[in-house]
């Protein structure tokens, strides 16, 4: 079914949209909890949760990409079941190394997480950022830390080497500190 009309069976309140919803991005959803919360159970619960926080946000949110809106919600469902769960313990997610990688460049988008306002200037900053540079890049990026892909996964898609992934999410990485520095963003 296509995405607008899983829109629309949400705005007309029919439970079929979880239905669709799950038939079209459960597979999706998993991947970025699990790549997170590194734990099927968890990741089960983060999904089932992003399933409820989709039901009651439509309406009055229409997602123009249904996709990246659940992406999304699973995603910091999931950040906070971490959170939750580990807290002051290192677990070795997919998640607390692509943390500590952005952490190597002085980059602690962590510490922004705790203050909405600091966040959404993060997120627009970031966003500005990753247009200024190529496609691949930018995706790469976007896997590794938004959706927190394993390496070896990322590696796969592109073709390229560890060595050449590394180097690019290195080189992005201080592309990025730079810009945020350029534009008065505290670190």
């Amino acid at each position: 079914m296509e995405d607008a009309k899983i829109v629309d069976l949400y705005w007309e309140r029919d439970e079929d949209a979880i239905n669709q919803t799950q038939i079209k991005y459960e597979r999706y959803l998993m991947k970025v909890a699990d790549n997170i919360l590194n734990n099927t159970e968890d990741s089960s619960e983060s999904v089932n949760d992003t399933y409820l926080k989709a039901w009651n946000s439509m309406p009055p949110h229409r997602p123009s990409m249904l996709s990246t809106f659940l992406g999304k919600i699973t995603r910091r469902v999931s950040i906070d079941l971490y959170r939750k769960k580990h807290a002051d313990k290192r677990c070795g997610s997919e998640y607390e190394v692509s943390l500590q990688e952005m952490q190597e460049n002085g980059i602690e988008p962590a510490g922004a997480m705790e203050n909405e306002s600091e966040y959404m200037d993060l997120g627009k900053y970031i966003s500005d950022y990753l247009k200024t540079i190529s496609e691949d890049n930018r995706n790469i990026f976007i896997r590794r830390y938004f959706h927190c892909d394993p390496l070896k996964d990322i590696c796969t898609s592109y073709g390229f080497s560890e060595s050449k992934v590394k180097s690019i999410l290195f080189r992005v990485r201080g592309g990025l500190k730079e810009y945020l520095e350029k534009e008065g963003y505290s670190l």
